[in-house]
Parts: structure tokens; C-alpha cells; sequence
């Protein structure tokens, strides 16, 4: 990518009801662009982020024997009425419109009614289970208040997996595969060593739940840690039958603001009852199938990241995400010329800053925007045949042979 062939602009300030750091430095950098609270519009730089942060969620899912579908965000009403989630008395959140030719429509604010009627079709023996389906897809919530940026947004990218069993023991041997898959998947994001499989309310479905939930001060939950942070709690439940079941008081567990990024669910057969989701088992018995969900807010980790890593000067992103490996400036006549060379060689990890602007302003950009290692070639460095290149994490620069530059 040349900087000077996007239509995408820095900016020098955010809108003035942006107060979370993330939200600021992502429009100021060009990653989105705010249509109003809580909808946000993904320009180039910002869709390549998402689209890394998918790739990896995909390969991990992929792995594990799971499937990728799309469905639609519109929403009949008819499952969700056998669920008794239609009624927005019930279910507050719902966006809904009129068709023209009468009756109503919903956009979804999460997909378990209309996966289970789907599986209705394809799950008819026990040979067709187990099945694991996933899709990535924008949800829709009418949130009281939207905020932080895009990590509380109305409309969001949510990676949802479905697991559809025979019985309990088989999910759970497939939970347990996701809580794997989960952990790698924040590993290679850049959240591995802040983010915490956390026991969480089960409520009708479970003893507890689990949420992954990232250390962040700007986080929307309470989370409670013992010393070695093997017994992660959120708020909810860290009540006396619960902390005796742990073995832990609660005064001798730390309390720390936390952003949830993931959660699983064991939904045994609260959607497939109402919705007669069957099979014929070995016996020719017909049985309720058993059900399990696993949510990532895709868009919500890019935020939760963004906020995390940046400092006093832009954004910081971690290298297995960011849109480009290297931000590239070339300084001077011969500079620029050995640029050029440079960016031919990997157009697709480069973002050339071949505008007619200020070293300075480029610099200074360069930090904004986050990319990992910033590439400078001047006059002065081509005298050595090196390169200048600065790690944006840890600000260290070291000269490198110009052969050798996209080595690092």
C-alpha cells in the first residue's frame, strides 16, 4: 500500500464524545470512522486488522473439526416465539422493522433460535451428530448506552460457534477443545498473558459458564484472582457457596477491572426443546439433541487490543494482527529511490509513506498508526548500505544491511 493512493487521512483530533484512548486513536489514525454512537464504519487499515484477527479465529476452529456457515442477520419471527425470545419485554435489545407487505421482521442480536432450526433440516440420526457450525456475522443490539469505542457498539462482527451432540459427555469433550482452541486463539492475537478463562453465571443452563475476560482498566466487568491467578472469578459470582467450593475467602482475592472477549456456554437443550430439534438414536428412540455456544466479539478483541497496547503516542499493534509488518520512509532523492526498491520487493507488508510530507509529520503518523517496525532510508544510512529500523513496541532502533531490512 502507498500512503499517498488511500483516501484514508490522520487526523490531528477524534470527535469531541469519544473518551475512551482506543476509540480516539482509532479514528485518528484512519481505522474507523464513527457514523454515530455505537456504529462505526471499518476503512482499509482497520478491515485488514479484523480480517487477521479472523484468519487466526478460523485456523483454531478449523483445527478442532468445526465448520464455517453465513447466515442471515434478518430474522423471522416464528423461532424466536417458540423460544420466547421475540417478546422485547423479555428481550430488550431487539432491533425490528415493518416488511411492506406486512408483518415483522428482527435483525439478529445472536443466532441460537434460527441455527437450531436450521440443524432441523440436516440432523435426523444419531449419524448425522455431532455437528459444529460457526459463522462470522454482524449482530445487532440496541444497547441503553453504547461506549469505549468500538469494544460496546450496536452493531458489532461476532464470531459464533454452535456445537450440536448426542449427549453430555460428547460436548463436553468438545468444550473442553474450545477452551483450548479459545487460549490459543488469544495467545497469538497478542492477549495471551492477559486474558483469563473466568467462571462465570451459568444461569438456567449450568453451574457456571466461562467468559475470557482481559486485564484492561477500562473494562466493564470486576474480576476476583487469587495469588497465581489459577481461580479467576467475575463479580457475579463470587458469593460464600461459590468461594467455598474454591477453597478461597474473599479477602484473601485481588479485585481488577476486566473486558470480556469471549465466553462458552453448555446450553444443554434450552433451544432444541422448544424448537424439536431430534434424532434417532441406535435404538431407534428419539432424543433431544444437546446443545453448546461459544462466542468471540471479533470487533470488541480488535478494540480491547487497540486499547491495551497503545501508548501516549498512538497505537501499538501486535505483529500477528497489525494491517502491515512495515511502515516505510524514504528520505532524500537517493532515499526515496532505495524505497521504492524496497517496497517492490513486499507491497503487500509494506505501507510506503511516499507522500510529500515532513520526515516529521511522517514519524509521527508512523507512531499513530502502530505498525510494528518503521523502516528509514536516508542519505546518511545509504553510506553504510543500512536501513534504520525502529520496533514500535519497545522504541529500539538498530541499523540493519539494506540486503537484509525485510529480514527482520
Amino acid at each position: 500500500m502507498r500512503f499517498s493512493k488511500t483516501f484514508v487521512k490522520t487526523l490531528r483530533t477524534a470527535p469531541k464524545d469519544e473518551t475512551a484512548r482506543s476509540a480516539s486513536y482509532l479514528i485518528r489514525a484512519g481505522f474507523v470512522h464513527k457514523e454515530m454512537a455505537g456504529v462505526y464504519d471499518f476503512l482499509p487499515f482497520g478491515l485488514k486488522v479484523m480480517e487477521n484477527i479472523k484468519n487466526i479465529i478460523r485456523e483454531e476452529l478449523n483445527a478442532i473439526g468445526a465448520e464455517e456457515l453465513q447466515m442471515t442477520a434478518l430474522q423471522n419471527p416464528e423461532p424466536w416465539q417458540k423460544s420466547e425470545r421475540w417478546d422485547s419485554e423479555k428481550v430488550d435489545i431487539w432491533f425490528k422493522t415493518e416488511l411492506s407487505s406486512g408483518g415483522e421482521l428482527g435483525l439478529a442480536p445472536t443466532h441460537e433460535e434460527p441455527i437450531t432450526n436450521m440443524m432441523r433440516t440436516y440432523i435426523k440420526s444419531y449419524k448425522d451428530l455431532p455437528a459444529y457450525v460457526y459463522q462470522f456475522q454482524t449482530k445487532f443490539r440496541n444497547e441503553l448506552r453504547a461506549k469505549s469505542g468500538i469494544m460496546r457498539t450496536r452493531e458489532f462482527l461476532m464470531k459464533d460457534l454452535y456445537s450440536f451432540t448426542t449427549d453430555e459427555k460428547t460436548h463436553n469433550t468438545f468444550y473442553h477443545q474450545v477452551e483450548n482452541a479459545y487460549k490459543r486463539i488469544y495467545e497469538r492475537v497478542g492477549l495471551g498473558d492477559c486474558t483469563y478463562q473466568t467462571f462465570a453465571s451459568g444461569g438456567i443452563f449450568s453451574k457456571f459458564s466461562h467468559e475470557f475476560q482481559t486485564i484492561i482498566p477500562v473494562g466493564e466487568d470486576t474480576v476476583y484472582y487469587n495469588k497465581d491467578r489459577s481461580i479467576v472469578l467475575n463479580e457475579e459470582v463470587v458469593i460464600p457457596e461459590v468461594l467455598d467450593e474454591f477453597k478461597v475467602k474473599k479477602e484473601d482475592l485481588e479485585s481488577t477491572r476486566a473486558a470480556e472477549v469471549g465466553n462458552i456456554f453448555t446450553l444443554r437443550y434450552k433451544y432444541s426443546e422448544p424448537l424439536d430439534l431430534k434424532f434417532t438414536d441406535s435404538d431407534g428412540e428419539q432424543k433431544t439433541v444437546f446443545m453448546g455456544c461459544y462466542g468471540i466479539g471479533v470487533s470488541r478483541v480488535m478494540g480491547v487490543i487497540a486499547e491495551k497496547f497503545a501508548d501516549d503516542k498512538g497505537l501499538v499493534w501486535p505483529e500477528s494482527i497489525a494491517p502491515f509488518k512495515y511502515y516505510l520512509v524514504g528520505i532524500g532523492e537517493n532515499g526515496v529511490k532505495a524505497a521504492e526498491e524496497i517496497y517492490a520487493k513486499d507491497p503487500d507488508n509494506i505501507l510506503f509513506d511516499d507522500r510529500d510530507l515532513r520526515p516529521g509529520e511522517k514519524f509521527a503518523d508512523s507512531e499513530l498508526i502502530g505498525i510494528p517496525y518503521r523502516i528509514v532510508i536516508s542519505d546518511k544510512t545509504l553510506a553504510e548500505n543500512k536501513a534504520e529500523i525502529t520496533s514500535r513496541k519497545d522504541g529500539k532502533t538498530e541499523l540493519i544491511d539494506i540486503d537484509k531490512i525485510l529480514d527482520n
